[in-house]
């Protein structure tokens, strides 16, 4: 049986990284972190048995393998970009196209869609699924909202507020925060040790999921508490899904950050809907 290739993204991040030899420039250029393309580098060398790079105090150097190994991937990379590009060319008429993760979309835009609609009939909308950076990287969009830090998303996006952390639970799972089961969102710099220090003594935390719309969905059902982003609890709130099991709320070090396509009219318009539909 014929051996596996390597992950796309390994090759992706070699290409990069060598083309600009750092593995800083890469990260900034794919959308991932330093620690990422390093790693996946990293990666590709021990599963092709050779180094592609000499790691030097500013910056790298291509070893032998490397040189030999960058203009095969750059064409293969180049062959791929112009194969989607035959789908890809030219914007639909009318169609806006959203990439956000299922967290935003099912909590903060589904809500409010009908009213942009409503006020935009001639648009036809389609949202894009989107988690990684990568994922954003893998279809021509006019949208994006993507969660992370200012650096992880870059300089031309905007964070989108209110951006604080919130504990929510259901209207019917009563009883205060420390006596509550606690929803974790793992994955984020911030959570429930940090309530604990800002707010007050609670229990460790028992239920655990990867993102803040998952935990919403475990609270709606009297799971327990969630410490969400706020963002994405106005609809839940207003709908009588579930309410605010305290009052007070803590600073987030991550969030949602939005970025449009300037060039696209249709854009600019959802971005200054979303603007007026979060100001209430």
């Amino acid at each position: 049986m014929a051996r596996a290739l390597p992950p796309l993204t390994w090759f992706r991040s070699f290409e990069a990284a060598a083309r600009t030899l750092s593995f800083t420039a890469a990260a900034n250029e794919i959308g991932l972190t330093q620690s990422a393309v390093s790693q996946q580098v990293k990666s590709l060398e021990l599963r092709l048995g050779v180094s592609l790079f000499v790691r030097r105090p500013r910056g790298l150097a291509l070893t032998d393998e490397g040189r030999i190994l960058l203009p095969q991937v750059g064409a293969a990379m180049e062959t791929l970009s112009l194969a989607a590009g035959v789908f890809e060319s030219g914007s639909e008429t009318n169609l806006l196209t959203i990439a956000t993760s299922v967290s935003v979309a099912q909590w903060l835009i589904a809500p409010g869609l009908p009213n942009f609609r409503k006020q935009h009939p001639h648009l036809r909308v389609r949202i894009l699924s989107a988690v990684w950076p990568d994922d954003f990287h893998g279809a021509r969009t006019d949208v994006e909202i993507r969660f992370g830090s200012q650096k992880q998303v870059g300089a031309n996006a905007r964070l989108l507020v209110p951006n604080d952390l919130v504990a929510l639970k259901s209207p019917h799972l009563k009883g205060r925060v420390g006596t509550l089961p606690l929803i974790e969102t793992v994955g984020t710099s911030v959570g429930w040790r940090d309530w604990r220090t800002s707010v007050g003594d609670i229990a460790q935390p028992t239920l655990f999921t990867d993102t803040y719309g998952m935990a919403l969905q475990m609270a709606a059902h009297g799971n327990g508490v969630a410490l969400v982003s706020e963002l994405l609890a106005s609809h839940a709130i207003s709908s009588g899904l579930l309410e605010r099991a305290h009052p007070q709320s803590i600073p987030s070090k991550e969030g949602y950050f939005l970025s449009i396509n300037d060039s696209f009219p249709a854009a600019k318009e959802f971005e200054e809907w979303l603007d007026s539909y979060l100001a209430g």
